[in-house]
């Protein structure tokens, strides 16, 4: 699959050249596309999810924010796990642990 810069939530592609305004939404889902997650700097893996240390902390990474840090990012589209969050991989260790 090819590098291209799309939505963060669906996968929609960005075809504009540039980078989206702060109000400009993806046409399908209609999620803000300035944001955190589409950004080069984004990595949920270092602290403040942010490996620009200039760039101003920005609590919530999938609305549109101010930085002016931030560049569309080119990297290939992977669906969303159904749940990924901490409680439901725990639940599913523990599940494993004892078998059920």
């Amino acid at each position: 699959m090819a590098l291209t810069r799309h939505c963060w939530k669906c996968g929609t592609e960005y075809t504009l050249r540039g980078t989206p305004g702060r109000s400009e939404c993806c046409e399908c889902c209609r999620s803000d596309l300035r944001v955190c997650r589409n950004c080069i700097s984004y990595d949920p893996r270092v602290a403040e999810q942010c490996r620009d240390r200039r760039a101003e902390l920005v609590a919530e990474k999938h609305l549109a924010n101010y930085c002016e840090y931030f560049e569309f990012a080119r990297r290939e589209y992977v669906p969303p796990a159904e749940d990924t969050s901490r409680e439901a991989k725990a639940r599913d260790t523990l599940r494993k642990l004892l078998g059920d």
